[in-house]
Formats: structure tokens, sequence, C-alpha cells
């Protein structure tokens, strides 16, 4: 049926266009022998084609496009006529004379052109004539294209200011009467298009109409190019009698598009000027206009024009043009009780944008966008659509472009309870946004108030919001968040140790809060955090007697103590491995502010870590060397505090699971007996056991390996022991003589040699690697050569 109907409406075209080419024909020929009464007879007959009802808007205006083009011609031979002395009154009576009325008013539009450019008349009579006579046409297609042909001839004959049809004092006002009275007409005329034919083809003509809108909406654009239309005449005609047709029309569709066609063609600083009318019919449009579109689109404009100039601001001001704005938002989601939430958002957003172009220094103003905003949506609960959730993170990331500063954000007392109208996913989003932003102007957060605001906005990344399990969070993504988290904390500082400790106990108190999935991520940084203010104490208070006396209330022992509360907490993930780092480092720093006790707890809680709580063999040989490493640079500990600790080292170290970890982790427990740098922690005798015991583990695990493989095994960890011979030897250890030195190469070379299996290459790189540093030894001289010189190889 549709194709039919399709294939019908071709036919018509096609008739039609042949009709009106015949008549064109028979006209031209009259036209070229000078025949005007024929000239006027086929040029009638031509355009009676145009009375039609059977195409639509789309064929009908190809048909009127040729009869247009023909009617140029036409108006082209009038002037000739009248430049041959031919009355262009008698010509105006003449073609009145047409059979139809629609042929007729083209033919009085054609040649009232050349008559008001004859100025035999004034133009504004003219012109009133013709659009009130237009009005004889009220067929809702005909009409529209006749008053569009109309507007076209006439827009360049307007009796405007500085145009050579300008008459007397009032001209300008008649140019804009005639404007707008056609424009009135022919908005009526496209409105009443939705009334014509059956209901069920409604979609279809809604269509239609959309695609003949410019026709209207040309009106608008003339009436803005019109020279004399100033501020006063716009503000007390123009804009008046445009509201007032958009308002009674009461489609919405007219309604939409016409304000966006006053929006988009009239000036921004008649827009500024006349906020109150143009705002106040906003209120009275029809609850389905998209209203938040043309509101919005009207801020973006006025924003830009504040962008254009600084000069224009005090405009802005003297207008008060965001109270405006503001009251008309308010009000316009009062009169449309039903508006979706997309709808108050968008309108927010967009008044918040423009606040933030306009007035940048009034953070007042920002604030009471959220808050009108807040008070808006208060009782409707989470935002379920995701349109409106994009938008509100669109609002809420708009302070945060502004300014490149959270502290500034931070001020907005509404802007954390924005936050709470956003699901948990998205608000996740946001606050990562929020981290971004921190992360890229690299922002300092200076004080524990600002510290608390902060993590009210970013709760949804350090604590479950609704109970969600962390088994429904993708691994990867909980990951990332985490860590955003953990370099959030890295930025918050203040030079005052007061409140840098303060803002330590409130990250803390957040983190706490998170659930022990968080912990590993959280507490690393602010354990490290807070060793940057242990330093930063210790550095300050060098040269004084007691740099930790009573009368600070901010102490190391203080931040040690809430070090190891929080460390602790790390047991209930469980991650003793990452718990037994962060003693060892706390324990380090313990060490470097010379306090003994400190330190020794937090050996103490790592040890007991390392015996209740680290079962896998790979994760004890870790632990054992960060122990033994640690342990080496401590300098505070007392002689038996020392030793009990060393013991417990030595004792670990000989307790691993393989033979191989256990002899590298007992010769590395030798540097716990020969610190350089002080010499009442040079112990040889100590070191040589140490190295003796590891020689004998070596030598069962090759036995080992000897047993359960059918050889020797690697001579590595021979090759290893002789490295830390060396060292010792070289450190002016009495204990390794050139005897114990030589004993242990050859019983390498015999063991590579006896060496059932092909040696490992990296075995006997490694041990060829170490001869050749002996042999340069020897060669460099000095005090060392002659050390070396002894050793034969």
């Amino acid at each position: 049926m549709i194709s039919d109907g399709v294939e019908d409406e071709e036919k018509y075209l096609a008739a039609g266009i042949a009709g009106l080419q015949q008549n064109a024909f028979y006209m031209h020929r009259a036209l070229d022998s000078n025949n005007l009464r024929d000239a006027l007879k086929y040029s009638a007959q031509m355009l009676s084609e145009l009375r039609t009802s059977k195409l639509s808007p789309h064929k009908y205006y190809e048909l009127y496009m040729r009869a247009f083009d023909e009617l140029r011609k036409l108006e082209m031979f009038f002037k000739e006529e009248a430049r041959r002395g031919c009355s262009i009154i008698d010509l105006y009576e003449l073609v009145q004379h047409a059979g139809n009325i629609l042929p007729r008013l083209y033919l009085l539009c054609t040649v009232g052109s050349v008559y008001i450019k004859s100025k035999e008349a004034p133009a504004k009579d003219v012109l009133k004539d013709l659009v009130e006579m237009s009005r004889g046409i009220q067929n809702p297609v005909r009409g529209l294209f006749l008053r569009s042909y109309l507007s076209q001839v006439s827009r360049d004959k307007l009796p405007d200011i500085g145009s050579e049809y300008e008459g007397d004092a009032d001209t300008v006002r008649d140019a804009v009467e005639f404007v707008l009275q056609n424009f009135t007409e022919m908005n009526k005329l496209w409105v009443r298009m939705q009334h014509q034919g059956p209901a069920r083809e409604k979609e279809k003509r809604e269509k239609e109409r959309s695609e003949l809108r410019d026709l209207v909406g040309k009106n608008l654009h003339v009436l803005s190019q019109i020279e004399g239309v100033d501020l006063d005449l716009y503000k007390e005609t123009v804009l008046p009698r445009v509201l007032e047709q958009v308002v009674n029309c009461k489609d919405e569709l007219a309604q939409f598009y016409l304000m966006d066609c006053i929006i988009q063609v009239f000036p921004d600083e008649y827009h500024l000027q006349t906020l109150d009318i143009l705002l106040g019919a906003c209120p009275q449009l029809q609850p389905s206009v998209d209203i938040k579109t043309v509101l919005s689109q009207l801020m973006e404009r006025l924003s830009n024009y504040a962008a254009s100039s600084i000069e224009v601001l005090p405009e802005f001001l003297q207008v008060e043009a965001f109270s405006k704005l503001s009251n008309a938002i308010g009000k316009v989601i009062e009169a449309h009780v039903d508006m979706p939430v997309i709808g108050v958002v968008t309108l927010y957003s967009s008044l918040l944008k423009f606040t933030l172009h306009v007035h940048p220094d009034r953070l007042d103003y920002a604030d009471q966008v959220l808050g009108s905003f807040v008070k808006k949506l208060s009782g409707k609960g989470k935002i379920e659509d995701s349109r409106a959730t994009k938008q509100v993170v669109a609002l809420l990331s708009a302070p945060l472009e502004k300014y490149n500063d959270i502290v500034t954000a931070l001020k907005l007392t509404n802007y954390p309870r924005v936050m709470e109208f956003l699901d948990t996913g998205t608000n996740k989003v946001m606050a990562t946004v929020i981290i971004q932003s921190i992360m890229k102007n690299t922002t300092h957060i200076l004080t524990a108030e600002k510290v608390e605001a902060l993590f009210e906005l970013i709760k949804g990344l350090i604590e479950d919001l609704d109970g969600t399990l962390h088994d429904e969070v993708d691994e990867d993504d909980f990951k990332e968040e985490q860590n955003s988290v953990a370099r959030l904390i890295q930025m918050f500082h203040n030079e005052d140790p007061e409140e840098m400790f303060k803002i330590i106990g409130t990250v803390r108190k957040h983190i706490m809060s998170g659930g022990p999935k968080r912990l590993p991520f959280t507490v690393p940084p602010l354990v490290f955090n807070s060793l940057k203010l242990v330093r930063q104490l210790q550095g300050g208070h060098e040269d004084k007697e007691n740099p930790f006396g009573e009368e600070a209330s901010t102490t190391p022992k203080k931040i040690f103590q809430l070090l190891s509360q929080t460390i602790e907490a790390l047991l209930n993930v469980p991650a003793p491995e990452l718990a037994l780092r962060l003693y060892l480092q706390c324990a380090e720093a313990a060490n470097d502010c010379d306090l003994e006790p400190v330190a020794y707890e937090f050996f103490t809680q790592a040890y007991i870590l390392y015996e209740e709580e680290i079962s896998d063999s790979k994760a004890q040989v870790t632990a054992i060397h960060l122990i033994i490493g640690t342990l080496q640079r401590m300098h505070v500990f007392g002689v038996e505090n020392r030793d009990t600790l060393t013991h417990k080292a030595t004792g670990y170290s000989a307790k691993l699971l393989k033979k191989p970890d256990q002899c590298r982790a007992v010769y590395a427990c030798s540097h716990l007996f020969w610190v350089d740098d002080q010499e009442n922690m040079k112990d040889g005798e100590r070191v040589l056991i140490c190295l003796k015991r590891a020689l004998r583990i070596a030598n069962a695990a090759q036995q080992m390996a000897n047993a359960t493989r059918g050889s020797t095994g690697s001579a590595t960890l021979f090759v290893e022991i002789l490295n830390k011979y060396l060292y010792f030897f070289e450190k002016g250890n009495p204990q390794i003589t050139v005897a114990s030195v030589q004993s242990l190469i050859e019983l390498i070379t015999t063991e590579m040699q006896s060496d059932s299996t092909p040696a490992e290459s990296a075995t006997n790189a490694f041990f060829a690697s170490t001869m050749r540093y002996i042999q340069f030894q020897k060669q460099k001289g000095g005090a060392v050569g002659e050390k070396y010189e002894q050793i034969k190889v």
C-alpha cells in the first residue's frame, strides 16, 4: 500500500511538472513577443499546478522550486515593461483578474516586488496589501509556500533604516509588522498541518512538518537582519510578539523549534537584556517540549558571550543573569511536574557551567546551583537513569575542570550531597575522576579538615557503600581503584608536624573502615607517609638535646604506636608478608631515631609473624633475607638485644626447608657479625662459624643431590661461599686466612673436575669470573694486592 502511494505521488509530480513546463513554454513565447496578456494567461495556468493537494510537502517543494525559477523570469519581464513605460499600477490591477486565487496571489507578489522597486507607492502599503491578501490561502502546505515566496521576494525591499525604500519615521516598525504578520500566519498554517488527514498518519505528518520548519524560521532570521531593530524595538515589540505566538500555538514541535530559532538568530546582548521576557515564556510551554535543551543552548550562548570579552561581564552583573536563570529553571521544573531526572540534571549542569564561565570568582553561586539541584531531587533516592548519572558526573566534574584544584571544589558544601544521588558504580567513577584531577594537577592536600572532606567524596572507593560483596567486583578494576587511592594518600602533606599527624589520623580512620580486602593497598602508603613525618621530625631536631621530649605533642613514639596498630590490621586480611615488610621498615626508621625499645618491638612483631603466619617456603626465604638485610643496618641495639635478634635470625636460616636456601641464608647471616663502619660489630670468629656452617650445608646439599639424582650436583653454592670468603678476606677479617680461601678454591676445582655430569655453564662462568677478580686484585697492587698475592689460582 505504501509503495503504491509513493508511485502515485511520483505520477502526480511528473504530471504537475509536465503541465508546468508546457505552460512555461507558452509563457516564454509570449514574453519573447511582448504579449503581456498571453504571458499572464499562461503564467496563471502554470501556477495552477501548485493548487494540487496530492503531493507530500517534500514533492510539493520540487514543483514549487520549478515554478519559482519561472517566476523570476516573469519578474524580469515585468521590470522591463516598467522601464518601457508600462504602468505598474495597471499591471498590479491586471494580474488580479486571474481566475484562481493561488495563481493570482503568486502573480500579485511578483508584480508587487516590481511595484515596490519602482517606488510609485510606499513599500509599507504594498507589503501590507500583499500580506493581508495572502490570507486567502488557508491550505497549510499551499499557504506556507505562498508566504515563503512573499518573504523571499520582499526581503531585500523592506523599508529598513539605510534602505532605499526607507520612508517616514515609523518605517522600521512597518517592516517589522510585515514580517511579524507573515510569521504569525505561517506558524498558524504550519501548526494546522498536524490536523490534516487521518489520525493513523500523524507520525508521518509530524515528519513532514519537521521538514517544513525552516520556511517558518526564515522569518525570524529576516527579523534579525533588519538594521532598525535595536534593543528597545526588540524588547518592546519583536520578542513579545514572537513569544506570544510561540506560547499560544500550544504545539510541541513549533514551540521547541521557534524557541531554538529565537536563541540562535538574535544577538547575545539582546538575550542578556531581555532575559526576563524570554525566560518568562519557558514555564508556559507544553510539558512535552524539550525545555532542557532550549535553556541549555541559551546558557551556552551567554557563556560564550561572556568569554568573548571581559568588558561584557558587568552587563551580566547588572541584569542579575545568574539569579534570573536560576529562578527560571526552578519555575520550569515546578511547571513540568513530570520532568524526568535527566532534564533536571541537564538544566542544573548547564547553569553550573554558565556560572563557572561568567562568575568564576563566586563560589557561593556554584554552591547555590548544587544546593538547588539537591533540593529538587530530595526524596527521590539514587538516580537510576544511566544518561542522568552521566550528566551528574559532568555536573560534578565542571568545578574540577574549571579550577584545576580539588581544594576549591571542597569548599562547595553541597558537592558531597550531590554525590549521594549516584549509584555505587557511578560514585566510584566520580571518585576516580576526583583523584585523577588531584594527580594531574599535583594538588597537595594540606589540612586534616580538607582530607576529611575529600574522603567523604571518594568514600565509594574506600568502603562498600551498599554492602556489595567484593566477589561481585571485577578484580582488575578493584586493584586499579585501590591503587589510585594509594597514590592519593601520597599527595597529603603539611610541613607542620602537628597538622600532618592529624592528617595521618584522619586517613587511618577512613582506610580502617574499608574492610580487609582494601588494606594491602592503602596501609603501605599511609605507613610510608607516616615514616616521612618521622624523618621530618628527626631532621628538624638534630641539634636539640631532647628532640622527642614530652613537650612535643607529635613525637616519633606516638607515630610508631599508631603505625604498630595500623600494620596489625593487615593480619586480618591476612597479609603477613606485607605486614612483616612494613614492621621492618618501621624498625629501620626507629633505628634512625635512636629508639631502641621501639625498634626491638617492631623486630619482635616481625619475628612473631615469621614464626606463626608465614608457612610458604618461598615466602620464608624472602622474609629471612629481608630480616637479615634490615638487622645488618641496625646500629641502635645494645649487645644483648642484638645477640637475641641475631641468634633468632641464624636459627631461622638453618631451619629453611631446602638445603640451598638454608645455605644462602646462613652465609648471609655472616654479615650480621661484621659491619664495616662499626668497630664494635666486627666478630671475625662468628663470621667464620657462619661460613663454615654454610659449607657444611652446601656439602649436605650435594650429597642429597647425589643420592636422589646420581650426580654430585652443582658447585654453585661453593662458588657463592667463596665470594663471601673473599669479601671478608678483603675487609680484613683475621679469621679468613689465605689457607682457608686456597683450600676452598681447590675444593671447588676438584668438585667441578670430578663431576660426572657436564658442569653448568652458569657455574663455570661464575667461578671463572671469581678467579679473574682475584687475578685483577693481584695486579692492582697496594695493600689489597699484597693480600691476594699469596692466593694461588
